[in-house]
Formats: structure tokens, C-alpha cells, sequence
């Protein structure tokens, strides 16, 4: 089934635009990614799904449903969980409290403290410690999780490994994977091939705020050359 759609959608970010045409799909149960070199466009598409940019025209489908005027919220209730690129945990709360935060978007599921516990041992020794004392590696696992408590349908997730160890990067792949066996969709945006390769079923190439090719990563390591090209600085 067709979880998400967007449909020939252009953002501008004043007089500037910053997406022209695009159009993606994501059904359940995949993971889907979009690679591009900084500056590209991809962060905008996941904004544009969650509702923080509006398409100046295009439209934004939900199962079927036109949710072009949903607000972030909304859209979050529907059933859309977001990851943003600079992971916003809260500094000074706890990991606890970082967590119960998540809790008001008032959606039930699978996701509860427990199971994100026990998908992220090393968060609930960390559970009284403010998010500012928190390694890279273990913030990103607290943004991670925060959104999981949502219990979304669809999970979005910007620049997911940018900065961290080749370890934990290894560690954050191995967790998404068990994640998305589990049912729940994944949308990442990276900039390099490494994660996609190891993780995503099919690929979006995003240029100039375009989409320059699509393909399962079958069709991805048969082009690599061409795809390299087109996301290399």
C-alpha cells in the first residue's frame, strides 16, 4: 500500500526555490532514501512531508487522503514521525524526561519506554542524565527514540549517522534495520552511499532541488558510477 506521496510539489524559501517538481512515493514497510550532496534539496522534502514548508503548488497524499493543509501536528497525529537533522533533544531534561515528551502526541502502539529501552540498552543507564551530557552517538539514539514513542507509521530521519564513529554508525544501521523488520517505514535522507546501501530497498537522487534518478539498490549498484557523479561535492 501507498503510505506517502508527493506529487509534483515546489517549495520556495523566500523568492528562492528550493524544490521544483518534486515527486516521491513511499509505501509501508519500506525504507526509502534520499542521497545528495549538501545543500540538494533532501532536507526540504522531509520538511515538506511533515508539514514544516509548504508547497507552493503540488500535493501532499497521506493513504490516499490530500493533507496539503495539515499542520505538523496534525500530520504527527496522523501518524508521520520526525527526526530532524540537528536532533533537538532537550539539553536539560533528562533521558527520561526527554522521553515522556514524546507521550502528549497521545498515539498507541508498540513503541512503549520499555521496548525503547530494550532497543537501546545504553539510554536507560543514561535515564537521569541530562540530554547535554550525552555522547553524539547516544543523542541521536534519544532523538531516534523519542520519535518511536509517537508510535508513527512512517518514520523520517535527516542525516541519521552525520558526524558519528564508523561504530556506531554500524551500531544506529543495525538498529533501523530491526526497527523497519518490526513494521515501521523508514524515509532517510543521507549524504554518501554507505548507510543506503547497507539499509534501503529503493532510492530517490536529489540535485538542485530535483529528483535526477530513482531505482531499487539493485538499480543503484548497476549505475553506481553515474549516481557517485551526481552526489559527489
Amino acid at each position: 500500500m501507498k503510505l506517502l506521496a508527493l506529487e509534483s510539489c515546489n517549495v520556495t524559501y523566500g523568492k528562492a526555490q528550493a524544490l521544483h517538481s518534486v515527486s516521491i512515493e513511499v509505501a509501508q514497510g519500506e525504507v526509502v532514501s534520499l542521497i545528495g550532496r549538501n545543500g540538494a534539496g533532501k532536507s526540504t522534502i522531509l520538511k515538506t512531508i511533515i508539514g514544516l514548508k509548504q508547497p507552493v503548488s503540488g500535493r501532499r497524499v497521506w493513504k490516499g487522503d490530500d493533507v496539503t493543509a495539515r499542520l505538523p501536528n496534525q500530520l504527527g497525529r496522523l501518524g508521520i514521525g520526525y527526526v530532524p537533522e540537528d536532533r533537538r533533544i532537550f539539553d536539560n531534561l533528562t533521558v527520561h524526561e526527554n522521553l515522556r515528551i514524546a507521550t502528549v502526541m497521545g498515539r498507541t502502539g508498540a513503541w512503549t519506554e520499555t521496548r525503547i529501552f530494550e532497543m537501546f540498552p545504553v539510554l536507560l543507564d543514561r535515564a537521569s542524565q541530562a540530554g547535554n551530557t550525552l555522547s553524539g552517538g547516544e543523542q541521536q539514539m534519544l532523538a531516534i527514540s523519542r520519535a518511536l514513542l509517537t508510535n508513527p507509521e512512517l518514520l523520517l530521519l535527516d542525516e541519521p549517522t552525520e558526524g558519528l564513529a564508523p561504530l556506531i554508525v554500524d551500531e544506529l544501521v543495525d538498529s533501523m534495520r530491526r526497527i523497519n523488520e518490526e513494521g515501521m517505514t523508514l524515509l532517510l535522507v543521507e549524504q554518501n552511499l554507505r548507510v543506503p546501501m547497507k539499509l534501503a530497498h529503493r532510492q530517490y537522487v536529489v540535485d538542485n532541488g530535483t529528483v535526477q534518478w530513482s531505482g531499487t539498490t539493485a538499480d543503484l549498484l548497476a549505475n553506481r558510477e553515474e549516481i557517485e557523479k551526481l552526489i559527489s561535492v
